[in-house]
């Protein structure tokens, strides 16, 4: 049972970097569909109840649905964090561990968000959040490669230090993009308040720093050599999110392109991470022939 287990720590981690990404999207069709106090209260939908009754209409309904989600992210966290046991490699099992935590600290903020009737600063920390479990689960899946207990040191010079600052540009792009749905209409409540910041200005602090964050993938591909395949995607990904960004802020933010700028903002995530990880740690291919066998049953 313990080998199956661990041999099935790859399709698991997968799964929790599908989840916390699919997390991201349904909290998106949330906001953008203004059921974000659907359920007016936390831990329970209403003061008398757990679920959304039929007083509450279609809001609580997609508000409810998106609370249920939490525990299908629950039950991933907790069969990846048991294989990852399974394989008896400390690296694997703490990582697993901080994904299974990430998912209670996302309930409760997700709580407090509701309790303080959405505000915009704890709906942007709300979104970070899942962006760091979003790379914490990548990291899960690069660590699965390393073919023995000892993770890959970290290396330094012009690629990594090049690949550590497009990676905290990029960090520094996705909050400012909670920054400016903080300034736009997109509140997730029709009662909500905004930020009070100007949504001209932030918005173009905001295109600012993608063009910075793209002009450093760039250059970080023109240095890759082996992670170029990384950053390539990296470089992608950007380009498609920035078209999105740019035709939905010229056509008066329609909800449709706001949710795709949301998946986009997610699988930034995943590809800066990917991007940094190929340019900062060692390649290690005994594992990428056989990644199966890269987990070794335990003792």
């Amino acid at each position: 049972m313990g080998v199956d287990l661990a041999r099935l720590v790859r399709p698991l981690g997968w799964a929790s970097l599908v989840a916390n990404i699919a997390i991201v999207v349904t909290g998106g069709a949330v906001r953008l569909t203004g059921s974000g106090l659907g359920c007016p209260t936390w831990p329970r939908c209403t003061d008398e109840s757990f679920r959304a009754h039929g007083d509450l209409g279609l809001h609580g309904a997609i508000e409810f649905g998106n609370r249920m989600l939490t525990f299908v992210l629950t039950a991933i966290a907790i069969a990846t964090f048991v294989a990852a046991w399974q394989t008896g490699r400390r690296s694997l099992r703490r990582l697993a561990l901080v994904l299974a935590l990430g998912v209670p600290a996302q309930a409760v903020l997700g709580g407090i968000t509701v309790l303080t009737d959405l505000n915009s600063w704890l709906v942007a920390l709300h979104l970070m959040l899942s962006m760091a479990m979003i790379g914490v689960a990548v990291l899960f899946l690069r660590r699965l490669d390393d073919p023995v207990d000892d993770p890959a040191p970290w290396t330094r010079g012009r690629v990594p230090t090049l690949a550590w600052l497009t990676f905290a540009t990029a960090w520094a792009v996705l909050y400012l993009g909670t920054v400016v749905t903080g300034a736009g209409p997109h509140a997730g409540d029709a009662k909500t308040e905004r930020n009070g910041l100007d949504p001209v200005q932030v918005s173009q602090l905001h295109a600012d720093g993608v063009f910075l964050l793209v002009g450093l993938t760039v250059g970080l591909l023109l240095a890759a050599g082996t992670a170029r395949r990384a950053v390539t995607v990296l470089l992608a990904v950007e380009l498609a999110q920035g078209t999105i960004g740019f035709v939905q802020y010229f056509t008066d933010l329609p909800e449709v392109l706001v949710g795709f700028h949301l998946l986009g903002a997610s699988l930034t995530s995943a590809a800066v991470t990917w991007a940094l990880l190929a340019c900062a740690l060692p390649a290690r291919t005994t594992s990428a022939d056989h990644p199966l066998e890269a987990v070794p049953a335990p003792h």
